[in-house]
């Protein structure tokens, strides 16, 4: 499985970078479009849509809200961030009393394709609105290496320390220590990847500033994973697809992305 794991991860982060450091701004708008809308497939039958022309119906409504975001240019208009902030600090509630439940309620369908709608849209805009940032591709890059370091971190961790479980009715398998781990390990990693930034690429930013971003955008992530599974275990599934071996599918590897993308870009506003 972890050998799996690797050797999808790979490429696809190769990809992933090659295409943030050379792609314009509105190809990776587009890139990110595409990703929403794989995204938005999987949700659609999580949410229980069992039909293909139901997800496809899903699918488009996604579409054409992203488009019309996209024709507006409302990734780089200032105004969104403050409800989509208040959009994943309502999941963090709903996620908190969900966990206490001995059986967490079942949400009606139409409450959770209106949530994906809402959710893949913010994640389009984050991520759309860091690329349009000055230094983008540096942001983007730093959002993934907060990302994907925090679930290295909490993978090995989870796996040789965790004991405490993070959230037992949502995730059996995450852990406090995987928390701690993957927050240390992200810290780490980020630190490395500003220093690149100020003495490389002569970016200027407070390091005072950017701690306590990290800490959020690593917290959010983890948020971001565990709406992602309280959306599985409603649909009682183990993986929202199958198109990456190892990885599940488009969904098990962006829903940290879903809440880390609006927070980083918040944390982003105001600076030139």
């Amino acid at each position: 499985m972890l050998k799996a794991r690797v050797l999808t991860a790979i490429p696809l982060v190769a990809i992933v970078l090659a295409l943030v450091w050379r792609a314009p701004s509105a190809g990776l708008e587009a890139l990110f479009l595409l990703l929403a809308l794989l995204g938005a497939w999987e949700w659609g039958r999580l949410a229980g849509l069992t039909k293909m022309p139901q997800q496809a119906a899903f699918v488009a409504v996604v579409a054409v809200v992203l488009a019309l975001a996209m024709v507006a240019g409302v990734a780089a208009l200032e105004g969104w961030q403050l409800p989509g902030l208040l959009w994943w600090l309502a999941i963090f509630l709903l996620l908190i009393g969900q966990s206490r439940r001995e059986q967490p309620l079942v949400l009606a369908r139409g409450l959770l394709l209106a949530g994906g709608v809402i959710t893949l849209g913010l994640a389009w805009l984050g991520l759309a609105a860091i690329a349009d940032k000055a230094h983008g591709a540096f942001w983007l890059t730093a959002l993934f290496v907060l990302v994907w370091g925090a679930d290295i971190g909490a993978y090995f961790a989870g796996r040789r320390f965790g004991r405490r479980p993070l959230a037992l009715r949502l995730s059996p398998g995450k852990t406090w220590e995987g928390v701690i781990g993957g927050l240390a390990l992200g810290l780490v990693l980020i630190g490395l990847w500003a220093g690149v930034g100020r003495s490389a690429l002569g970016i200027e930013f407070s390091f005072a500033w950017l701690l306590p971003v990290a800490v959020m955008v690593i917290l959010s992530a983890v948020v971001g994973d565990l709406a992602e599974s309280l959306l599985k275990r409603q649909s009682g599934s183990k993986d929202s697809g199958w198109i990456l071996p190892g990885h599940g599918g488009v969904l098990d590897r962006v829903d940290a992305l879903l809440a880390a993308a609006p927070v980083m870009a918040a944390a982003l506003v105001g600076l030139p």
